[in-house]
């Protein structure tokens, strides 16, 4: 049994929060070098290349890439030989995303109630923390800012199972037709099948986490994943709606067990600032 106090959690929390923002990963850098090579639109290939200016000057100048640094969603996957002391363990989580908003001078976005008091938290928290229990003696923290624009063109659709394949296509890829440029493409499709409502839901976030140079590791969902990338590019959407080839950079199917009644299907879209940064303990 390993025992860690909770203060630990904080400043890797902070980190992460302030990473996240300022630095884009590798895998969104070269899929969106790989799309210019290939976009035929002399605007979608002016667009594709302010963003990666952008990206290089929100590292160098140790900025957010964008100025909605969003909702701090954290996934933590917690070892279940851990002991946890010295406090609570997601206020600990909050705490570092207090400290992570407030020093690195990233936009606060949260309101404490969502439709009559919509008054500002000031400090981007509560965050929006989801926890599985794993084995082993160690903790792994990723920190995914969800921006609004992107997050409000996301859907769940309860579909009958006799819509097939055919049908979860068709509703993804209408679901990016029916966003247009709001999401500020190009984007990532998260898409989440089966569970129930909620859980469809999640998985369609946690797709998102996936590497952009990743296909599914079944050869079936990764031709589907292909099928509805080509589909959406088709659209003519392109970067930032101004038209083209490059509406997506990559589609990322999950999926769970469901009950005989039900075919749960989620679309979560992620803006072209597909952040997220992890850290073990």
């Amino acid at each position: 049994m390993r025992e860690i106090n909770v203060k630990e959690i904080i400043p890797v929390v902070k980190k992460l929060c302030i990473d996240a923002n300022y630095y884009i990963g590798e895998d969104v850098l070269n899929k969106i070098k790989e799309f210019y090579e290939k976009e035929e639109s002399p605007t979608a290939k002016e667009v594709l290349s302010i963003l990666l200016e952008n990206y290089e000057l929100a590292a160098k100048e140790k900025m957010p890439s964008c100025q909605d640094t969003g909702v701090a969603v954290i996934f933590v996957e917690l070892g279940q030989d851990i002991h946890l002391i010295g406090g609570d363990f997601y206020e600990a989580i909050n705490e570092g995303v207090r400290q992570g908003y407030k020093d690195g001078y990233l936009r606060k976005s949260i309101v404490n109630d969502p439709i009559i008091d919509r008054v500002n938290t000031k400090d981007n928290t509560p965050a929006l923390i989801y926890t599985d229990i794993v084995q082993g003696e160690q903790i792994k923290i990723t920190v995914a800012p969800k921006g609004g624009g992107s997050e409000n063109m996301s859907e769940v659709k309860m579909m009958k199972a006799a819509d097939g394949i055919e049908g979860v296509v068709d509703f993804v890829v209408d679901r990016v037709s029916r966003s247009g440029g709001n999401p500020c493409p190009p984007i990532v499709v998260g898409v989440g099948l089966g569970g129930n409502f909620e859980q469809s839901a999640l998985l369609a976030k946690k797709a998102l986490l996936r590497p952009l140079n990743e296909s599914h590791p079944e050869e079936k969902w990764a031709k589907i994943e292909e099928e509805i990338l080509e589909k959406v590019n088709k659209l003519g959407i392109g970067p930032q709606g101004f038209g083209g080839r490059t509406t997506a950079l990559g589609v990322s199917i999950m999926y769970k067990p469901c009950h005989i009644a039900s075919m749960p299907v989620a679309v979560n879209i992620q803006c072209h600032a597909a952040r997220h940064k992890s850290a073990f303990i």
